[in-house]
C-alpha cells in the first residue's frame, strides 16, 4: 500500500511525514523544501501479532507495512508547470491513496504560501490543479477512442464514461464524488485519474485546539464540510504532537497519550483510516519460524489470499485451515483449539475475514 502525503507548501506535510516515519526528511519554513519525494516504510501496529508471538515463540515477527511518500508542495498553476507541478502530479499518480494535509491553525512565525490561512481556498487550489490535469488526460483519451471507434464499436461505452467524467470535471467536481457503475469504474481504472484517488483530509491543528477544542475550530469545520461533499475521510491531527511522540520511548509515549486523553497516536489513527478507505484487512499466519500479518482487500477469497504468500499456494490450493484469532488466543494453543473443534477446513469459495489465522494446504 502506497500513500501519498500532499498539500500546499508549509502546511505541515514534512513535519507529519517525519513524525510517522522517523525518516528525518528535511523540514523547513519555506516553499519547495521537499523537491524529490521522500519515502518511508511504516509497520502497521497489530497487537494480535504480539499475542500470537507469546503462544508460538517464533524466530521472527513480521508486521504488515505501509509506504508513505512525502510529495513536493503544490501551488496554483501546477498543471501548467508552475512550481514543481508536472513532477508533483506524476508522483501522485503512483500512489494508492492520498493524505491531503490542510493547515487549520494560525501562526505568524510559519509562512503561509498565500499569506492567509484559509483551508477551503487551500483545498480548492490543489483540487483544481488535479482537475485540470485530469481534464487534459481525459480529453486525450476521448480523442483516441474516437479514432478507435472507426474500426471497432466496442469502445462506445468507454467513450460515454469518459464524456461523463469530462463533464463532471468541467463543473469542478472531483470524480470520487460521482456515482459510478461497476462498468464505468472499470473504464476509468486504467486512466489512473488523480481526482478518483481515495483521499483522507488530515486537518493539521494547533496543540491547543487539538487537545481542547477541535469542534470549535472554524478551519476544521471548513475541511469537514468539504470531506463530506467529496465522500472523503477526515482525520484531525496535530503534526507537532506527532513530532514529540516520535522521539519518545514506549513508556513515555503511553504516558503522553494518557495525559492528552488519547487512545492512540495519530500514526495509528492514520493507518486505521487508510485501511478503511482502501477496504483492506489483514489475515495472520503463525508458526515457530514466523508470525506474520498479510494485507488483502476485503472480500478476497482463500486461494487469492494464499497467493499473497506465494503464487504456488494459489495455483495448487487445496484448502485453508482457519481459526479466528480470538478463538486461538482464548484456547491458548492450536492443539487445544483443535480438540474443541474450532479449526475449520475452508475451500476455494471461502471469503477471508480480518483476523483469520490460516494454514494453507496446497500441492504443485
Amino acid at each position: 500500500m502506497k500513500i501519498g502525503i500532499i498539500g500546499l507548501p508549509n502546511v505541515g506535510k514534512s513535519t507529519l511525514f517525519n513524525a510517522i516515519t522517523n525518516s528525518g526528511a528535511v523540514c523547513a519554513n519555506y516553499p519547495f523544501c521537499t523537491i524529490e519525494p521522500n519515502v518511508g516504510i511504516v509497520a502497521v501496529p497489530d497487537e494480535r501479532l504480539e499475542k500470537l508471538a507469546e503462544i508460538y515463540h517464533p524466530e521472527k515477527v513480521t508486521y504488515a507495512t505501509i509506504e508513505f511518500v512525502d510529495i513536493a508542495g503544490l501551488v496554483k498553476g501546477a498543471s501548467k508547470g508552475e512550481g514543481l507541478g508536472n513532477k508533483f502530479l506524476a508522483n501522485i499518480r503512483e500512489v494508492d491513496a492520498i493524505v491531503h494535509v490542510v493547515r487549520c491553525f494560525e501562526n505568524e512565525n510559519i509562512i503561509h504560501v498565500n499569506n492567509q490561512v484559509n483551508p477551503q481556498n487551500d483545498i480548492e487550489v490543489i483540487n483544481m490543479e488535479l482537475i485540470f490535469s485530469d481534464i487534459e488526460l481525459i480529453e486525450k483519451r476521448i480523442e483516441k477512442i474516437n479514432k478507435l471507434l472507426k474500426s471497432d464499436s466496442k469502445y462506445s461505452s468507454e467513450l460515454e464514461t469518459c464524456k461523463k467524467a469530462h463533464e463532471a470535471l468541467l463543473k469542478g467536481i472531483m470524480l470520487k464524488a460521482v456515482d459510478w457503475s461497476d462498468e464505468e469504474k472499470e473504464h476509468l481504472s486504467s486512466l489512473d485519474l488523480l481526482t478518483s484517488k481515495p483521499t483522507i483530509y488530515a486537518a493539521n491543528l494547533s496543540e491547543n485546539d487539538f487537545s481542547k477544542s477541535i469542534e470549535k475550530n472554524p478551519f476544521f469545520k471548513q475541511v469537514e464540510e468539504i470531506a463530506k461533499k467529496e465522500n472523503s475521510e477526515l482525520l484531525p491531527i496535530c503534526a507537532e504532537f506527532e513530532s514529540q511522540i516520535s522521539e519518545m520511548n514506549l513508556e513515555e509515549k503511553m504516558m503522553f497519550l494518557s495525559d492528552m486523553n488519547l487512545q492512540s497516536s495519530g500514526l495509528d489513527r492514520l493507518i486505521f483510516a487508510c485501511y478503511k478507505l482502501l477496504g483492506l484487512i489483514s489475515y495472520l499466519t503463525a508458526g515457530k519460524p514466523e508470525v506474520r500479518a498479510w494485507t488483502i482487500n476485503k472480500g478476497t477469497k482463500a486461494p487469492q489470499a494464499a497467493g499473497k504468500i506465494h503464487s504456488d499456494f494459489e495455483r495448487g490450493f487445496i484448502r485453508a485451515e482457519v481459526i479466528s484469532y480470538e478463538n486461538l488466543v482464548s484456547c491458548g494453543s492450536l492443539s487445544a483449539a483443535r480438540e474443541k473443534g474450532l479449526i475449520r477446513s475452508e475451500g476455494k469459495d471461502y471469503v477471508m475475514q480480518d483476523g483469520d489465522v490460516v494454514l494453507f494446504r496446497f500441492n504443485v
